[in-house]
């Protein structure tokens, strides 16, 4: 993106500019929230249903305001509180998508958690209505025909929001090992794509969206997001899609790379390692580390290769530019986190979920397997439905 500030390329030894006030210091434990978005999906069919408003309206009484909707009609979101134990927030993870699948059986409707559509969607896509809505449609015009596109954001909560940057900073070289780790959108209109995150492409195509610029202070960050709402590459900070961003109006920073996440471990397992991360980065500025700064071309390449790829194969090291095993560039990060891992009481859970992803695959390798038994994007979508919602 051509607004990185200059010097990207320079040694990951160099000192980190000085921060503004900030204790850089992590808590015992970080709290995390979790953004989970979902498609509706007519079991008859497969096709998407465009009740999305309809289906976030009935579940308010019983959610209340950790249901809403989504810029389509085909999709809605749940959340969490935050938590500090994941095993509570593992516990709201299953409850709401069991509260929600509930409220759509009764609409004669199935909730899918994928990060695209496995069968095709009408285009224009259908907007939920809504001012900010409808002002993007204006001014982003067919870019949201294609968006029916579904993520799962982590929010942690900071014990000073000024160091959100810096956190940033830190996590971006970070971020090809989450998207392979939570690749879940391999199909879109009827077919295999090639890609084990076909959703990190398609969201891609947002002028303000992908990896983070590195950011020389908070004022940076500032001094950066001004100019693209008065160039109205933004319409407003709700509308800063890059892959992590300190949050607009709580105090957390959201990492929002990943697609969504098939089953409740697979949420639980992100949220794990991105706390985890969190902490670590907080720890290295109470260190005074500096944050690596791989150059904005390579860390890009280094996304596409894992969102092509998932776990299988090779990925690129975005510091080294070298290929290595994405599995092992996964470990590399999971050996870095261990001692956060260990602090939040997470390191087993990780350590499980982690041995599955190896055995089963990613939620991309695992719908491909649902289809490979009768070559049936039906079968897909029935999987990814019975997996959202585990009995």
């Amino acid at each position: 993106m051509s607004s990185e500030p200059h010097g990207e390329s320079a040694p990951t030894d160099a000192p980190e500019p000085a921060r503004a006030p900030g204790t850089g210091q992590a808590p015992a434990p970080l709290t995390v929230g979790i953004e989970e978005e979902f498609l509706l999906i007519e079991p008859d069919s497969r096709a998407l249903s465009p009740r999305g408003p309809q289906l976030a309206g009935e579940a308010v009484g019983e959610l209340g305001d950790r249901v809403g909707t989504e810029l389509t009609r085909y999709q809605v979101e749940l959340r969490t509180d935050p938590h500090t134990c994941l095993k509570e927030a593992d516990d709201q993870i299953r409850s709401t998508r069991t509260a929600a699948a509930r409220t759509a059986a009764r609409l004669g409707l199935r909730i899918a958690s994928t990060g695209t559509p496995v069968l095709g969607q009408a285009a224009p896509v259908p907007i939920t209505p809504g001012a900010r809505y409808a002002r993007s449609a204006a001014h982003f015009r067919a870019l949201d025909d294609e968006q029916t596109a579904c993520a799962c954001h982590i929010h942690v909560g900071l014990p000073d929001p000024r160091d959100a940057v810096h956190v940033s900073n830190h996590l971006r070289p970070w971020l090809p090992a989450l998207t392979a780790l939570s690749a879940n959108s391999p199909f879109q209109g009827g077919r295999d794509t090639g890609y084990a995150s076909w959703r990190t492409m398609t969201w891609g195509r947002w002028p303000v969206a992908g990896p983070p610029p590195y950011f020389e202070s908070p004022a940076h960050f500032d001094d950066l997001v001004d100019i693209l709402l008065e160039t109205e590459a933004l319409i407003d900070r709700g509308g800063l899609y890059w892959d992590i961003r300190p949050s607009h109006h709580l105090p957390t920073i959201e990492i929002r790379v990943a697609d969504a996440a098939l089953t409740p471990d697979d949420t639980l397992l992100l949220a794990a390692v991105v706390r985890a991360l969190t902490a670590t980065a907080l720890t290295a500025l109470q260190a005074g580390e500096p944050a690596p700064r791989p150059t904005p071309e390579l860390l890009r390449a280094a996304c596409w290769r894992a969102a092509r790829d998932g776990l299988a194969g090779h990925g690129i090291d975005p510091l080294t530019g070298r290929l290595a095993a994405q599995t092992t560039l996964v470990e590399r990060l999971l050996h870095t986190i261990t001692p956060a891992l260990r602090q939040h009481e997470d390191l087993d859970l990780v350590r499980e979920q982690w041995q599955h992803l190896r055995t089963e695959g990613t939620g991309a390798d695992r719908q491909r397997a649902a289809y490979r038994n009768r070559s049936s994007t039906h079968d897909v979508v029935d999987y990814v439905i019975s997996a959202t919602c585990p009995s």
